[in-house]
């Protein structure tokens, strides 16, 4: 299995997490796998981006444009930015909840995430669509979207891990007393394209 993967979204979103929770599962493969973090004003709400790749014969942990395999975006102005990075055949994973970036905020401009949401449908063919904040109020906690995303992201078969894999990590690197809610996050892309069915 040979994997890239950006995660990006804005700071306090959980996507260092993720994207560590995603290389253990690989480790735990042995897979050789390789990540590197840019965290910006991460405390006041910027933009943070991690790249992980997996498979044999990785130099560097950079992802270079155009190939990556998956975007997850917590964030969808954040998936757009890291557009230019998915290959042609590539999915994007996003929340559809927007977060006034800083920069946004302090020049007093507008900015909506269905706009942005929008783009992506017009840019992407294998774009799936989370309606992250509904999710959340659902399973009972704003700090599970990251664990939420990578639910989605297996169902998307993008991810290449499976649910049991990612459950097997969040035990092992989450406190036991986070790991019912988290399992939830886990499921609930699962269960919602069971009822839609």
């Amino acid at each position: 299995m040979n994997k890239n993967i950006i995660l990006c979204g804005v700071g306090g979103q959980g996507t260092i997490l993720a994207s560590k929770l995603i290389a253990a599962a690989a480790m735990k493969k042995d897979l050789p796998v390789m990540s590197a973090e840019t965290i910006g004003m991460a405390q006041r709400g910027g933009s943070v981006f991690s790249h992980v790749r997996i498979g044999e014969g990785i130099c560097s942990p950079m992802i270079a444009r155009g190939t990556a395999d998956l975007i997850l975006g917590f964030e969808p102005g954040e998936a757009v930015r890291m557009l230019p990075y998915l290959k042609p055949d590539g999915q994007v994973v996003v929340s559809s909840r927007a977060i006034m970036p800083v920069t946004a905020t302090l020049s007093g401009s507008s900015y909506s995430g269905d706009v942005m949401i929008t783009y992506l449908r017009e840019q992407v063919r294998g774009l799936y669509v989370v309606d992250g904040e509904q999710a959340c109020r659902k399973i009972g906690s704003p700090k599970v979207l990251n664990i939420l995303l990578l639910g989605a992201a297996v169902e998307s078969g993008a991810l290449g891990f499976t649910e049991e894999e990612l459950r097997e990590v969040i035990k092992e690197r989450l406190p036991e007393k986070f790991h019912e809610i988290n399992f939830r996050a886990l499921r609930y892309a699962r269960e919602r394209k069971e009822t839609d069915h």
